[in-house]
């Protein structure tokens, strides 16, 4: 793609992300059962939250702007650092509802950032579907990453959403190993 279209990309991007958009509370949602929301990964799967990866451990990280990367990318090479024993998935939540229509142009820039072996481990949620995960962990401070250690029922064990910490790294990362141990 010529820069002129990435530029026109990100300003698109800016502007949906922006737009429409509620503030809700951070809250932590530990104890609680994760919303269900479908969305489809970067191969276009069609992915249903929390069901479709019940009965192990996985850990979500929630992004709700594109500044999130930067703190995603962080919380990533952590966990490889420390060989996370639970499924990770990035999960894009994008609740404007004008966003949904630019859906294949948004998850084919995100395609062209993110190496194929991954897009599997990407499920993007828009619109409706978006906003049940908004609500449950709020979206003030949105370029914080949202950090959720769900367990084999869907249940949140861990949140944290205060950008990425080597102590909370370490800490969830002992809950996970203590997690995928029960589960075995």
């Amino acid at each position: 793609m010529p820069a002129r279209t990435y530029k026109q990309l990100s300003v698109i991007l800016l502007l949906l992300t922006g737009a429409c958009s509620t503030t809700h509370p951070n809250r932590n949602p530990v104890g609680e059962t994760f919303p269900e929301a479908t969305g489809a990964t970067l191969e276009d799967d069609s992915i249903t939250l929390p069901t479709a990866y019940e009965g192990e451990p996985a850990l979500y990280m929630v992004g709700y702007v594109q500044a999130t990367q930067f703190d995603l990318d962080r919380w990533a090479i952590g966990f490889t650092q420390v060989q996370f024993p639970c499924r990770i998935v990035e999960v894009p939540t994008i609740p404007n509802a004008m966003a949904s229509m630019f859906k294949g142009m948004i998850d084919n820039g995100m395609r062209s950032g993110i190496p194929r072996e991954d897009w599997v481990s990407v499920v993007t949620l828009y619109g409706d579907e978006a906003q049940p995960v908004v609500e449950f962990t709020g979206n003030e401070n949105p370029r914080n990453g949202r950090i959720l250690l769900i367990d084999a029922d869907g249940v949140v064990r861990w949140f944290w959403d205060q950008g990425f910490s080597a102590k909370r790294l370490m800490e969830v990362d002992a809950m996970a190993k203590d997690l995928a141990k029960k589960n075995d």
